[in-house]
């Protein structure tokens, strides 16, 4: 059977370990995101402190760094005086900082070893900046999408990442703008997440069952899930994702909290332990979430390298 980037890690029904929130890591040190960039900011003005944040979730046992594109586009770079060469070059850079991390941290430890760098593909909503991505009401279609998709995907697919990360997508439509695109780039792989509402629907008001099969249908999606989701819904999530595909099943709740787009400031309980949710959900809710069938586990939005330690503790046992 052919080798995809997920396999050798997933080998022997290993489980993989991704990391958190790179902009959690990142305003934990220091570094201010109120831009509407947001992490993005940093591969211009403070490149190395995007290789730090990816060096302490390695060093938490994360096994995928994922880049600092989630909010990077040519409309949200040009918006900013930034010409279509320079943010291509950005969009490089954000791949070779998790790379350079990778780097570092094989040296640290003198092994090879095997972590992957996904790069980062964010809705149209993360764009805007206005919080968008959690309804995906855009007023668009899905050949509008594609269209504001495809310089980016193009790029990044190009890039030297292991794969692509397609998260955050709030809205059936949007996938069907991404899954169209992969079928553009035979030689991509990408993991596809749905960010839901609930625990039967995406944050557009969808079947998540419909929004699976579409995933399951690409051949250039080699593993679907869920993310930057609250965790109560994961467990269900995940059953309604076994039933609908064979690919390897990935999960990277929120910390629990809901995004004042207004504010620009996370509403709830705060803290690294998947916050607003019982002290225990690491230890029981990752493991009910690996016997309903997820392979790859992470965290998103105010999960730090706190809490991927104690998943990856999980994950292992």
């Amino acid at each position: 059977m052919p080798v995809n980037a997920l396999d050798p890690l997933l080998a022997n029904d290993a489980v993989l370990v991704l990391d958190g929130g790179l902009g959690t890591e990142l305003e934990r040190r220091g570094a201010d995101l109120t831009d509407p960039l947001w992490s993005a900011r940093l591969l211009t003005d403070d490149p190395e402190a995007i290789v730090a944040a990816h060096l302490a979730y390695f060093r938490a046992g994360a096994q995928v760094a994922t880049t600092a594109s989630y909010q990077a586009t040519f409309q949200g770079f040009a918006a900013r005086g930034i010409d279509h060469a320079a943010a291509t070059s950005l969009l490089r850079r954000s791949v070779e900082m998790a790379v350079e991390a990778r780097r570092r941290y094989r040296l640290e430890i003198g092994a090879q070893a095997e972590l992957l760098v996904a790069a980062s593909i964010g809705p149209y909503g993360a764009m805007l900046a206005d919080g968008s991505e959690y309804h995906g009401n855009y007023g668009l279609g899905v050949a509008e999408l594609a269209a504001f998709h495809r310089p980016r995907l193009a790029v990044l697919a190009s890039s030297g990442a292991d794969l692509l990360a397609i998260e955050t997508i709030p809205s059936i439509d949007e996938g069907r703008a991404l899954v169209e695109l992969l079928a553009e780039l035979p030689e991509a792989e990408a993991w596809l997440s749905f960010s839901c509402a609930d625990g039967g629907h995406t944050r557009h008001g969808e079947r998540i069952e419909d929004a699976f099969e579409l995933a399951d249908s690409s051949p250039g999606v080699i593993a679907l899930g869920i993310n930057c989701t609250e965790p109560v819904y994961v467990e269900e999530l995940v059953r309604r994702a076994a039933s609908r595909t064979a690919k390897p099943i990935v999960v990277y709740p929120n910390g629990g909290e809901r995004w004042n787009a207004a504010g620009r400031s996370w509403s709830g309980e705060g803290g690294d332990l998947l916050p607003g949710q019982p002290a225990d959900l690491v230890s029981t809710g990752v493991g009910a979430w690996l016997a309903a069938g997820a392979r790859i586990v992470g965290g998103c939005c105010r999960v730090g390298p706190g809490t991927i330690a104690r998943i990856a503790t999980v994950a292992r046992s």
